[in-house]
């Protein structure tokens, strides 16, 4: 069957018009957390070792006890001797900022950050490094007021994007990172500061450590919520949007971290702008539904690590961009259809998930088309047995979209064992599903109901209604 459906990505034709059930995705966190928790967080923490003090354990995931404020000053001390010794004190500084009491206790004394910050434009290379992952441990913190405290570094933190250092620029981004996705005061001094202008600059690099760390900050920029007005337009406006696509289209050979944060990017700037004419002009829709296609022409049966965090983002993009006005057209590849049949026999045990993704796109290439879903995947598709179950009600409007086209389609559909599916679903708890039903039902009984009626009186008399 997995043979048929690739063999027909190359020869199916469809139509794609406005649908009438489309809907625009702007479920950013839960989804987006549920998928992989320790890729795809609100923070992120980059370290080489988690416990550099002395005595620790190699390789022990161990938060530091918290520290009184006589031992954070003897540590504030340590740094602001000018002595040999003095990296090795911010080594112990670091480890002792992982713990958020002793953050904070760091950041009221008077004094301190200015030391931080010193150390971190010093000219001494180590030092400068070591105190970059000071900062960033202050960055990962969930109290508003240490984010705060790193207020002054941060035009330091964009000049050092261009830094000598792979290592260097990485803390950096990912710092900016951490640092904007909760203060609304971090990211109104950073956006006149030029922080679109000078992420823009960096996402021709050749390293994709820098390529991700830069997907990361934008990812969170534009997730803030004054992005639509002050953010988006910035990044429109610049280089970003084709270097977007061409990385997330080239994500399978230039770098799949790359790729998956610039596709959650372009994500969240076509849900939040009301008109993405940039886009649409740069040819996502084709794009996209190429790279989806790709992606399904050579999933193997257990799909490479990490895969669906890249399939997701994209779904939403393209069922998102679909509900622009006039782009319906873009998107005319008949093999689309087949392509999402094949990544949901892919990821529909171990990321069911997915199912919701793919359902949005399948319905709105479905919707108002003049010829409904081509024969083939609708004949060769346990369609009910593999979208029905997880997700009654989306799975239900693609199905009324493809009933709706008439007596050949809603033929088709009765091929397969669907009234027996169906009608148990009447009795579901979810009104919407329920309606969704009878909607079916009533299109099914419509367009073909001497077929129908005699079904449904075989199942009674086999007493399965």
């Amino acid at each position: 069957e997995r043979e048929r459906l690739q063999a027909g990505l190359g020869e199916l034709g469809v139509g794609i018009k406005e649908n009438f059930f489309i809907q625009r995705m702007v479920r950013h966190w839960t989804l987006r957390k549920a998928r992989r928790q320790e890729q795809l967080v609100s923070k992120r923490l980059l370290r080489e070792d988690s416990t550099p003090q002395e005595g620790a354990q190699d390789g022990a995931d161990v938060v530091p006890d918290p520290l009184s404020e006589d031992e954070v000053l003897e540590l504030l001390r340590g740094v602001q001797r000018g002595s040999e010794d003095r990296k090795r004190s911010l080594g112990r500084l670091r480890w002792a900022l992982q713990n958020e009491d002793t953050q904070q206790k760091f950041v009221r004394l008077d004094g301190s950050m200015r030391t931080l910050t010193g150390l971190f434009t010093s000219s001494l290379a180590d030092l400068q490094l070591e105190a970059a992952r000071c900062l960033h441990e202050l960055s990962h913190s969930s109290v508003p007021s240490v984010a705060e405290a790193c207020l002054p570094v941060t035009s330091y933190l964009l000049t050092y994007l261009s830094g000598h250092s792979l290592e260097f620029t990485e803390l950096c981004l990912y710092t900016l990172g951490n640092l904007v996705v909760e203060s609304e005061a971090v990211r109104k001094q950073l956006l006149p500061q030029g922080i679109i202008p000078v992420l823009a600059s960096c996402i021709q690099s050749p390293h994709e450590a820098v390529l991700e760390g830069v997907g990361y900050v934008l990812s969170q920029l534009l997730q803030a919520k004054e992005a639509p007005t002050e953010i988006i337009p910035l990044v429109l406006d610049s280089v970003f949007p084709q270097h977007m696509l061409r990385l997330v289209c080239s994500g399978l050979k230039a770098g799949m971290g790359a790729a998956v944060e610039f596709a959650w990017c372009l994500h969240y700037i076509i849900c939040r702008h009301k008109d993405n004419v940039v886009l649409l002009a740069l040819g996502a829709v084709p794009a996209l539904t190429s790279l989806l296609l790709d992606l399904a022409s050579q999933i193997p049966q257990d799909a490479p690590e990490g895969l669906e965090l890249l399939v997701c983002p994209v779904l939403r993009c393209l069922s998102n961009l679909l509900a622009q006005t006039g782009c319906q057209g873009q998107a005319q590849d008949g093999r689309l259809l087949v392509a999402l049949f094949l990544i949901l026999q892919c990821f529909l045990q171990q990321h069911p998930f997915l199912i919701q993704e793919c359902l949005w796109l399948l319905n709105n290439l479905t919707g108002e088309c003049p010829t409904g879903c081509p024969p083939k995947p609708v004949r060769s598709l346990p369609i009910e047995h593999s979208l029905l179950a997880p997700s009654p009600s989306q799975a239900l409007t693609v199905l009324c979209n493809v009933a709706e086209k008439g007596v050949t389609q809603c033929q088709r559909l009765l091929q397969q064992p669907l009234l027996p599916r169906l009608l148990p679903l009447l009795t579901l708890p979810d009104p919407e599903a329920v309606g969704q039903c009878l909607e079916l039902l009533h299109l099914l009984f419509l367009h073909c109901p001497q077929v129908t009626a005699g079904r449904v009186q075989d199942y009674e008399g086999d007493g399965e209604c």
